[in-house]
């Protein structure tokens, strides 16, 4: 057992992944035999990721604020602080604030034996991020 009291510096999450401003908080990194990520990350309000997938599928849960989800040609989620989300392997996805409030959310994920994270896609477009239940 190891016990972690002095957190990772908060950085800006990259532009390429990410639509307007967002921050992440490194929790568990993977190391040794253990596989696992998990991130902390603040949206701003309107920020967003990039289309992305996870070659083992990822965990996001909301710990305060109201956020969005979607997978592809699926329908745009609302979520609020206690929601959780299930991406299965392989799916596409996006996640992120509302239009008007911040939100932040655990993510967590099993990275594959060849140490991929993610695949990022194109950026989410106005278009589909206004196509949600919370921009009307």
């Amino acid at each position: 057992m190891r016990v972690s009291r002095t957190p990772q510096p908060t950085v800006a999450a990259p532009p390429e992944w990410v639509s307007g401003a967002a921050w992440v908080d490194e929790l568990a990194a993977p190391e040794e035999s253990s596989r696992f990520r998990v991130d902390s990350v603040h949206f701003a309000p309107g920020a967003r990721t990039a289309w992305h997938r996870h070659p083992l599928g990822q965990v996001l849960h909301v710990t305060e604020g109201t956020g969005l989800v979607q997978c592809r040609g699926g329908e745009v989620h609302t979520l609020r602080a206690g929601d959780s989300v299930r991406v299965a392997p392989g799916e596409w996805h996006w996640h992120g604030a509302s239009p008007s409030t911040f939100m932040t959310h655990l993510a967590v994920q099993e990275v594959a034996e060849d140490g991929t994270e993610a695949e990022r896609g194109p950026h989410v477009t106005e278009a589909e991020y206004l196509n949600g239940p919370l921009a009307h």
